[in-house]
């Protein structure tokens, strides 16, 4: 029988294994640092490059921004002027243009013509007929090729944003800036590859309600995710250091960390891993670039009068300022969400709203580009999710419009783009795309096009088969093209 004082001195096998388990891992973890030793100096390439073999051809665009204006802009107030509901306003639309088309809030309604709510005239050389809602971009209509005969597949403004955003109405699949930046990197050291900015108006009709999801990176590898800046406070949650925090400190942190994640990664590789090591970088390089980004007190007085600006204000105009900034330090893909465009109801008032955030800004932004050199080499998108009615949808004598998927216009410039033209038709009510059809996959495919990438090669395997932003649909439209 063992003595007590034995009995102090020994201990069970499990009791052993839990003490000795501090030992081990303190060993661990001096055999680890040593090794981060050794790693510290493999980096993450600070400009992330893209795939082996792109671009598959010279590319006529550098980078993309997309002008997203959130809600969907009607066509026949914009951009495609309609004169028969002029003659027909008020009467019923012919049922041979309606029946059994997909209808969305006017459902069981009487469908009425609506007469445009605004003028048209001719702007510029190219004589492009452009509203007067839109003044600022009627005076660049011969930089511009309006697209008046898009046409999607959703009514409903969620999905019409995923399918314009990823080429599809199913959740979760990748975003044309994360295909982008997939396939051709980011030529910044310092700042995300892929940026989305939104804003809204102060005195508009309802902010569209905007997903992240929307410029998610799907099942691609995570660090292709477009990364979103708030327009007040931080830009960036928990980009800064916690009180008492110097940047020394913080880079010694980030240092180990990615010392250890890659010292992991040698023996078992995991693109999350790389991911994860390249975004501790990325966060701690962006808490300069970012705070630098944001302040335009340098921009040159007659710079800031161009976008209308006084200050940093979260606006459109300001987006628009940070949009062309982001262009010149590198960013492949940004997007820009003005959240104001739905207008059901008061459209003549609403939609002057969201006309004047964003006509001046807009036209700005393209004229800027064009002072620095810029816009041959930057594609610039502008337009909605879908259209509206050619039909009235009233409530309480406040007219307005309902979604429309058949028709829409968007405007393409810059980048490889054919100025001063107008591609496509709609039918005289301006319900059905009728002439030089363009579907949201044909968009995409000439946006990567003009990217220098062939939108059929750029695939991703996943869940047994090859995806790719276009699906298995996608024509490049080649009459746009300078």
């Amino acid at each position: 029988m063992l003595s007590m004082e034995m009995n102090h001195t020994m201990c069970h096998r499990r009791t052993f294994l839990a003490r000795a388990s501090l030992g081990l891992g303190a060993a661990s973890l001096a055999t680890l640092s040593s090794a981060f030793a050794a790693n510290s100096g493999a980096k993450v390439n600070a400009i992330a490059p893209g795939l082996s073999g792109l671009p598959h051809f010279p590319a006529r665009a550098k980078r993309v921004i997309f002008l997203c204006m959130a809600g969907g802009p009607s066509h026949l107030e914009t951009f495609d002027h309609k004169p028969k509901l002029a003659e027909l306003h008020g009467q019923p639309m012919p049922e041979s243009v309606t029946q059994g088309q997909p209808i969305a809030q006017l459902q069981g309604q009487k469908l009425l013509c609506q007469a445009p709510m605004f003028k048209f005239s001719r702007h510029g050389e190219s004589g492009q007929e452009i509203s007067e809602i839109l003044p600022q971009i009627g005076s660049i209509a011969d930089d511009i090729c309006i697209v008046r005969s898009l046409h999607t597949d959703q009514i409903n403004h969620d999905p019409a944003h995923t399918v314009m955003n990823t080429g599809t109405s199913i959740s979760g699949r990748p975003s044309m800036g994360a295909w982008a930046t997939y396939g051709l990197g980011s030529e910044c050291a310092d700042l995300p590859g892929f940026v989305v900015l939104t804003s809204t108006s102060q005195d508009g009709r309802s902010p569209q309600p905007i997903a992240a999801r929307q410029w998610h990176s799907g099942f691609l590898p995570s660090r292709f995710q477009g990364v979103a800046f708030a327009s007040h406070g931080d830009p960036v949650h928990y980009l800064g250091n916690p009180p008492g925090v110097t940047r020394a400190q913080q880079q010694q942190l980030v240092e180990t960390v990615s010392g250890l994640d890659a010292y992991r990664n040698r023996g078992q590789v995991d693109p999350e891993v790389d991911t994860r090591i390249a975004q501790y970088e990325m966060a701690f390089r962006m808490q300069m670039s970012v705070p630098e980004l944001r302040d335009i007190s340098q921009e040159p007085q007659h710079v800031l009068d161009l976008y209308g600006l006084k200050e940093a204000d979260g606006s459109f105009a300001y987006n628009c300022l940070l949009a062309r900034r982001l262009a010149e330090r590198g960013v492949r893909f940004i997007q820009l969400y003005h959240r104001d465009w739905d207008h059901h109801n008061d459209l003549v008032r609403y939609m002057g709203v969201s006309a004047r955030d964003c006509d001046s800004a807009t036209a700005a932004l393209v004229r800027d580009l064009k002072r620095l050199g810029m816009l041959d080499e930057t594609l610039i998108v502008w337009g909605g999710e879908f259209g509206r009615t050619p039909m009235a949808q009233s409530n309480k004598g406040n007219v307005g419009r309902d979604h429309h998927m058949r028709a829409f216009s968007m405007f393409l410039c810059g980048g490889g783009i054919k100025p001063g033209i107008t591609h496509g038709a709609t039918d005289e009510f301006g319900y059905h795309a009728t002439e030089d059809i363009v579907h949201v996959h044909d968009l995409h495919a000439t946006m990567l096009h003009l990217l220098g990438i062939d939108h059929k090669r750029l695939t991703y395997p996943y869940q047994g088969r090859d995806f790719r932003l276009t699906d298995v649909e996608g024509h490049v439209v080649h009459k746009i093209l300078a």
